[in-house]
């Protein structure tokens, strides 16, 4: 056990436990979620509450209570998180270059194998940035890629 911890295969492999978790996490909370709505609804059923009241207090089944999605914050969004995850990239690789040239143990490279995941994902999350820039301006939005939305209304 000792052993497997000091592996240096142990930070890509958490690397990967993490996003794992996060999803089963989500997926559990969400499934929390439905059962405490159907839990209210069975108390007001129970309380002789019609239909159209639980509708108007709760909304309808299956209907979340979002407000419309806003194009310009979902581009910066896309934008924000591929900045994020290139540079996370960027610097676990970094960090195992400059950890091999110190040690001189070619082994850690392995590691630098790691940072390339998020680096992916990041130029992802670019290439979806510009598909969804040049999307809104064939709609006819201006789009302003250096001004965040928020600070649009001044």
């Amino acid at each position: 056990m000792h052993e497997a911890i000091l592996s240096p295969f142990i930070v890509p492999v958490v690397a990967m436990l993490i996003p794992i978790v996060a999803i089963i996490g989500g997926i559990w909370s969400h499934m929390h979620q439905t059962r405490v709505n159907a839990d209210q609804r069975i108390a007001m059923i129970a309380r002789g509450m019609s239909i159209d009241e639980m509708e108007r207090l709760l909304g309808k089944p299956g209907e979340e209570m979002r407000p419309p999605k806003d194009p310009l914050r979902s581009l910066s969004n896309a934008r924000r998180a591929g900045i994020v995850l290139v540079s996370v990239g960027i610097g676990l690789i970094a960090f195992f270059l400059v950890l091999t040239a110190i040690l001189h143990v070619h082994e850690v490279l392995s590691g630098a194998a790691a940072g390339l995941i998020p680096l992916a994902i990041g130029i992802g999350f670019f290439i979806d940035y510009h598909l969804q820039k040049r999307e809104l301006s064939r709609f006819g939005m201006e789009v302003d890629a250096d001004v965040a939305p928020d600070s649009r209304a001044g």
